[in-house]
């Protein structure tokens, strides 16, 4: 599979938008805009193209889903109904774009030096980044956004997985909501964890659709962690940080882990399963 293959399987399975398509050879990307307004979304085909040897047809699923949920969601720039709003945080990058394809800026707040909180309307199957034009519309204080953000993750179910690798605990939250990072912003949710931790608590959010905290309790735990993290950041569509957080009474540290082990020595069987583990949870239907 080369970019000129996935520009072409792209093109056919999106055949049914109402689109254009523009490719740029230099860039290697695929530009897919609405007709009618122009508006649209740039595609990396080479990105796409390492992760089809991995992980095949699944990673041009996702993208084409992608693409039908952020070209429908451009039609309107106005919101129907205001008052039936519902406003999510979620978690990005700071490499992440800062502002839309118009040039207007998203409503943003710093977290940690490894995220920033972004601000979305909740569409149903996906949502929609809040740009300071929408915040315009919506017509309530930068403070009110934050709350209504923050008291909205609190309600989401928090549903969990616990594997045991090595004597150390591993909790996975991966609802497919779409808000599954957006979790580490439920500082009651995440203080239940604390109390019941033995050892170091880490969390990670290495993509969008995926939580990870664990009770580290040997030194093996930390090398366990850094692989699994970096596992789900390299597979993950919205790709956040490859690195964990220690997690102390609502502060949050960045950690770089060093490898104890070098990848020879690792237990094979450790890392067949959390492979195992990570396809687990991706193989799941995404938001």
């Amino acid at each position: 599979m080369n970019v000129f293959q996935m520009r072409d399987k792209l093109k056919e399975r999106l055949k049914q938008l109402d689109v254009k398509f523009s490719f740029n050879r230099d860039d290697e990307t695929l530009r897919i805009y609405r007709v009618d307004n122009g508006k649209g979304v740039t595609i990396k085909l080479n990105a796409i193209v390492a992760k089809y040897k991995q992980q095949q047809e699944k990673i041009v699923d996702e993208i084409v889903y992608y693409v039908e949920e952020a070209i429908g969601q451009m039609k309107d720039d106005s919101l129907a109904d205001l008052e039936q709003v519902n406003v999510m945080p979620v978690l990005r990058a700071p490499s992440f774009a800062k502002e839309n394809k118009d040039g207007v800026p998203f409503v943003i707040d710093e977290h940690t030096a490894e995220t920033n909180i972004y601000y979305a309307v909740d569409l149903g199957k996906s949502y929609r980044l809040i740009d300071e034009k929408l915040f315009q519309q919506l017509n309530i204080s930068k403070q009110q956004l934050k709350e209504m953000a923050l008291f909205n993750v609190r309600k989401l179910e928090n549903k969990y997985t616990t594997d045991e690798v090595k004597g150390n605990l591993f909790y996975f939250i991966n609802s497919n909501d779409g808000y599954d990072a957006s979790r580490i912003l439920n500082t009651s949710f995440l203080n239940e964890f604390e109390k019941q931790c033995e050892g170091e608590m880490l969390v990670a959010i290495p993509h969008q659709d995926v939580l990870i905290v664990a009770d580290i309790r040997n030194k093996t735990g930390y090398d366990v962690m850094a692989h699994l993290t970096m596992e789900f950041f390299t597979k993950g569509l919205v790709p956040i940080t490859s690195l964990s957080f220690g997690y102390e009474s609502g502060h949050f540290e960045p950690i770089f882990i060093l490898g104890k082990n070098n990848k020879q020595k690792r237990d094979p069987n450790v890392i067949q399963r959390l492979e195992a583990t990570r396809k687990q949870y991706e193989n799941k239907d995404k938001k």
